[in-house]
């Protein structure tokens, strides 16, 4: 049986400028302005952080986790998220949600995050020294960053059966979901000498599955941190995805795969359609091919191309959706867009582009680049059309070209305002961010799963938050409203 689909999404935006240009030095001024501004300097509590576990329940002496950079500046905000500096870059990490809409919200609430963080970090800085924020995935020099999701799904199931279920959906889905990418960075991809491309992380994918986030990246992530109970849960880590600006391509991005997600819990991997032979060539392929009729051999000895696969994983979300209703995913209504969406978005792809413009980061992008050179006589290699592509992702608003092609929306400016402020009611996020709210003076630390309480006397005080589904406004806001002091606060919590 499938369980609520609890998830969020972590970015690590893109950086230039700053003091000598060093990338480390300027995320930490930008993540410390904000942390500043808004009076939260709660250290990020690093016990439990276990990079190094291995769904697969082995160890590979080839593989390198991700290491643990315990000294970099990071801070834990009001709405329940985490802001930090993740080796080169800075990462807003989004709050636990319980919905891909909700999800999407705290995901564009990130975004003001940054833009605020930026205004006030440059206002401290020389103008020669200003910094650059950019919502992409690649620094055109051959380096990568992440934009990562994280799902709940059972820990009884069964890893290889989440393997052969999702890799499918994680090679084809950026037909859909793709933010597009003007060239090349990568040896395979260059020896194509692509003019554009559907994805901007795809030629970075050199492994079906593994541990590593920065090297030999995997398809699928067998990063074992669920950052909760153990026993009954695991975070599904999701490492292949683009940076969308487009906030309906972030809805369907969510929503596809926690819908899929919760179709393998409830039926298991049969109704999903056969894996590509070779995964990891139909990702690269699949990212090349502007026609989408591009076609790789699977197991059971059919070609699909990526536009095969989204829509055979379409009619598996489907049917879940018919036979159980998907209430763990999200209410009705919800659950409808997001079939809806994701299926004028698929078809639209293939049949309309026009019509998806609004929506398909790729396409958008696609358009203006294409304008651009018809314009202004350009060749495919030319320099500008690298630059409008950088510009494309620019979080100021003044700069950005994604504020400027029309891109749909799921959310008005008072709704982020609201987000960039409050956790989500639904989750433990909501007691977390609250907590940091409301006692920041005697919080000395908190995580995902914990909140540490100093009050003055006695030793530190631990609360531990194993449920994501526990913590949240129906649980705790009377407890929270009715204690004057974290001292009132732990009192009741014993009671």
């Amino acid at each position: 049986m499938a369980i609520a689909k609890v998830l969020g999404i972590e970015t690590e935006y893109g950086i230039a400028g700053g003091p000598d240009s060093d990338p480390i030095t300027s995320s930490s001024i930008i993540v410390n302005a904000y942390a500043q501004q808004g009076r939260t300097r709660i250290n990020w509590d690093f016990e439990g952080e276990t990079p190094d576990m291995d769904a697969r329940g082995r160890v590979n002496l080839t593989s390198f986790a991700p290491i643990v950079e315990t000294h970099l500046a990071n801070t834990v905000l009001t709405n329940g998220a985490r802001l930090y500096v993740d080796h080169a870059h800075p990462e807003y990490s989004s709050p636990e949600c319980r919905t891909p809409r909700e999800a999407t919200l705290y995901d564009v609430a990130g975004e003001e995050v940054m833009r605020r963080a930026l205004e006030i970090a440059n206002q401290s800085l020389d103008p020669t020294q200003a910094i650059t924020l950019y919502k992409n995935n690649s620094d055109g020099k051959g380096n990568s960053y992440g934009t990562h999701e994280n799902y709940l799904v059972r820990r009884d199931l069964e890893f290889a059966h989440l393997i052969r279920a999702m890799v499918p959906h994680f090679v084809s889905r950026q037909i859909v979901i793709g933010a597009g990418k003007v060239g090349a960075e990568t040896e395979p991809a260059l020896e194509h000498n692509p003019s554009f491309q559907l994805s901007q992380r795809s030629e970075f994918f050199e492994e079906i599955v593994g541990l590593e986030t920065t090297l030999k990246r995997p398809i699928i992530n067998t990063r074992d941190e669920p950052h909760c109970d153990a026993e009954r849960f695991r975070r599904l880590h999701v490492i292949i995805g683009d940076a969308n600006m487009s906030q309906i391509a972030t809805f369907v991005k969510l929503g596809s795969t926690a819908l899929l997600l919760a179709a393998l819990e409830e039926f298991g991997p049969e109704e999903f359609p056969a894996m590509p032979r070779s995964p990891v060539h139909a990702v690269r392929a699949f990212a090349l091919d502007l026609t989408l009729t591009e076609a790789v051999a699977c197991d059971d000895e059919k070609s699909r191309s990526a536009w095969d696969f989204q829509d055979e994983l379409w009619h598996v979300a489907n049917n879940y959706v018919r036979r159980t209703g998907a209430d763990v995913v999200a209410d009705p209504d919800e659950v409808a867009l997001i079939l809806e969406q994701w299926r004028e978005m698929l078809d639209g792809v293939r049949d309309n582009r026009d019509a998806v413009a609004d929506r398909v980061d790729w396409v958008a992008k696609w358009r203006v680049v294409s304008g651009y050179k018809v314009r202004h006589g350009l060749n495919d290699r030319d320099a500008k059309l690298r630059a409008i592509d950088l510009q494309y992702h620019d979080l100021r608003p003044t700069h950005s070209l994604a504020a400027r092609v029309g891109l749909r929306t799921l959310y008005d400016d008072a709704a982020v305002r609201e987000a960039v402020h409050n956790p989500p009611l639904s989750t433990r996020a909501y007691f977390r961010g609250q907590c940091v709210a409301r006692f920041p003076e005697e919080i000395v630390a908190a995580n995902w799963d914990s909140v540490v309480f100093d009050v003055g006397e006695g030793p530190l005080q631990r609360v531990p938050m194993l449920d994501p589904l526990r913590g949240t406004h129906a649980l705790t806001s009377e407890l929270l409203e009715t204690s004057a002091s974290a001292s009132e606060l732990l009192a009741a919590l014993d009671r």
